[in-house]
């Protein structure tokens, strides 16, 4: 998971992880609002991105607290989340500063591609 584009799960995932620990029903609820509902990311998924984020490195275990009788497992990005995430930001910067000068330069009137 360190080379290439994070999946979109992953990088919702990791970017709600960011604002500080949770546990797993915050962090899907924290995709969706971040991501202006585009994201939905369904418990299974949640759960193998998270035990495959733990091998890779980018996300620890933080503990288990009871809230309101039921367990919950709390996650934490690490270090090393971080940097992945950084280095997401900066791939992700860059596409868009070429996308944008690509954009400023097309002749006036320019509406894209032929119909």
């Amino acid at each position: 998971m360190r080379n290439g584009e994070l999946r979109e799960p992953v990088f919702w995932i990791l970017t709600s992880l960011a604002g500080g620990r949770q546990h797993g029903y915050a962090i899907i609820q924290a995709a969706a609002e971040l991501s202006d509902g585009r994201a939905t990311i369904a418990v299974t998924t949640l759960y193998a991105s998270l035990e495959r984020l733990e091998q890779d490195g980018l996300v620890r275990g933080d503990g288990d607290e009871v809230v309101g009788g039921r367990l919950r497992r709390y996650f934490a990005i690490t270090p090393d989340g971080e940097q992945r995430l950084a280095d997401e930001a900066a791939r992700l910067d860059t596409k868009l500063r070429v996308l944008r000068a690509r954009l400023g330069h097309r002749p006036a009137g320019a509406a894209g591609g032929a119909a």
